[in-house]
Order: C-alpha cells, then structure tokens, then sequence
C-alpha cells in the first residue's frame, strides 16, 4: 500500500521547488475538477509561485461561485507549454481528457508530470501519481494534502474543497461517501465555507429550458428487459443552448430508478460523435467494465464513454448509425 503522507509530501517538495506550475483538469470540467484546481490556486498564490490553470473548456458560468475560477483559461494561446517546469492534473480519469496528451507524450526531460486523482487507473502517464480510487472526490485527496503538508485551510479553500466534495459524493448519496467525507465536510463549513451558495449553484439552479429537456429524456426512457437495463436518448437538437453541467444532471437523476441495474444516457455530440453516461445504485453493477468495453472508465456506479456515431429514430426505436 503507498505511504500517502510522503506522496503529499514529494508533492509538496515538488511545487516549492519548480519555477512554472502548470495546473489542468479534464474537458468539460466538474465541480470537483475546478474546485481541486482552484483550491490549488489559493496553495500557489500563497507562495508567490509563476502559474498558468488551463482547462479544454471553460467552465461553466454557474461555477462562478469558487473562488478564482475565473483564473482558469481555455485558450492555448495563452501560455507556451514547454515553459512549465511543473505540470498538475487533477480529476482527469486519463491523459486523453485533458486534450494535452500529445503535449505530455512529447514533453521534455525537464518537464515533470503529477496526478491528483480518484478515479480508477486506465493509463500510465505521469512522473508521479497521487490516486485513491475510494475517495469521495479528488477534493478530498485535496484536504488530505492541505493537512498533511500542515497548509492552512482558509474560507476560499473551504469553499472550493465542500463544492467539489458535494458534488461528486452526489449529496453524500453515492457509494463511496464516507464518515471521512461528511467529517471534511463538516470542518469546510467550520472554516468558512458557504454551504447554501453551494447548495444554491449547484443543486437550486436548473433553468426552465433544462427541465424541459430533462423532461425529454426521461420521457424516452425504454428498460430492455433481457438486461434489465434502461436507456434514454438525446440529440444535438434537444440540447442546444443548455449547458454540460445541466445536462451531466440527468444521468446523476436517472441513476436513481429503481428496479434496473443501471440506466445508460446517450446523447450526442458536435462532430459526429455520441457521449454515453452510465449510472447505478444497483449493490452488485459495475459500469466501469461497460464503460472501458467502449473506450471510456470511471467508478462503478457512474461511468461514461465517448464513440463515433450519429443518433437515428426508426420504427423500432433508437440506434446508433
């Protein structure tokens, strides 16, 4: 088993020493992939270190709540990779999501990669690896790092740390929640975090045109009953103009039907392609081994995938052409 406290420490050792930090997460970012750069943002902005967060896409605009979000850029032009001595990836689940890959395949022997992260391993691509698959969220690794390199945790840490804790725990309704989540959680709000913000802009926030789509897919929803396995579908068409968060949404929803062993959401993507989003609270289902089948992974009971291919409606019901 890995000594966690000296890999905080290594990490830690790693971030005092280098001269250009280069903080990234996935594509269409979470909560818990803001909140974890941005609570490392507040670690860098405390030491004077040069840094430059850079994310494929720009979050979205109800994030505005975590402090420096603001902070994370989604242009390229921007900054010059090879500039960075020092390059953190938080929440990724694979090299592949944060779009650099061909960046961090081709980096140079000065050039030094870790990863922050919860989900299952698929991939070896970093320097140094930083991976507790049980946790809630990667931001509970990231309270792990604040204490065990004694860094004190201020109210915009907090903030950031029980948004993405909130967030990827489901409420603390997901499997992996755990006594050490709702006790982080707990000492967030002692020191200073703003639970119903949170709450407010993450959980109180669908707007009319998302619930209606909402509406849609749950009204396409067919259980196939030699798997007993239910899907939905959404086209490019049905969700124009709602952004990913509202729509990641559905599949955390749909994952609450009972009597199925999971429930698949595909919905379609801009240049021919369809994103799959498993869901489950079924004891025994791993979406995970469905979801690597297609190419994608992530945690048992929520998982998702990406393939080639355009949604069509027949007689018959839907397919994939």
């Amino acid at each position: 088993m890995p000594d966690y406290k000296l890999l905080h420490n290594k990490i830690y050792a790693k971030i005092k020493s280098a001269e250009k930090i280069l903080l990234t997460t996935h594509e269409k970012p979470d909560i818990d992939a803001v909140g974890s750069v941005c609570a490392f943002i507040e670690i860098l902005e405390n030491l004077g270190k040069p840094y430059f967060a850079y994310c494929y896409d720009a979050p979205p605009r109800q994030f505005n709540f975590i402090p420096h979000i603001e902070k994370i850029k989604s242009d390229k032009n921007l900054y010059n990779f090879n500039e960075f001595d020092l390059i953190i990836i938080f929440d990724a689940g694979g090299m592949k999501r944060t779009r650099l890959d061909e960046e961090i395949i081709n980096k140079n022997k000065n050039q030094f990669v870790i990863e922050i992260d919860h989900h299952p391993k698929i991939e070896e691509f970093s320097d140094l690896e930083l991976r507790i698959a049980s946790a809630s969220s990667t931001t509970e690794i990231i309270y792990d790092f604040f204490k065990l390199n004694n860094i004190k945790i201020n109210k915009n840490t907090a903030n950031c740390i029980l948004a993405g804790i909130l967030a990827d725990s489901g409420n603390f309704i997901f499997p992996a929640t755990s006594d050490k989540t709702i006790d982080i959680s707990s000492q967030m709000l002692v020191r200073g975090a703003n639970l119903p913000a949170i709450m407010k802009n993450t959980l109180h926030n669908k707007s009319l045109s998302a619930l209606k789509i909402w509406g849609k897919a749950m009204a396409r929803i067919k259980i196939n009953k030699n798997y007993n396995f239910a899907y939905t579908v959404l086209t490019w068409e049905d969700a124009a103009g709602v952004n990913e968060e509202d729509l990641e949404g559905i599949s955390n929803f749909l994952g609450n039907l009972h009597g199925v062993k999971g429930v698949l959401l595909l919905r379609e993507q801009p240049g021919g392609t369809i994103r799959g989003s498993l869901r489950s609270s079924h004891p025994s289902a791993n979406m995970t081994l469905l979801a690597q089948v297609l190419g994608g992974g992530g945690h048992a009971k929520a998982s998702g995938f990406t393939i080639a291919g355009k949604l069509e409606k027949t007689a018959k019901g839907w397919r994939v052409i």
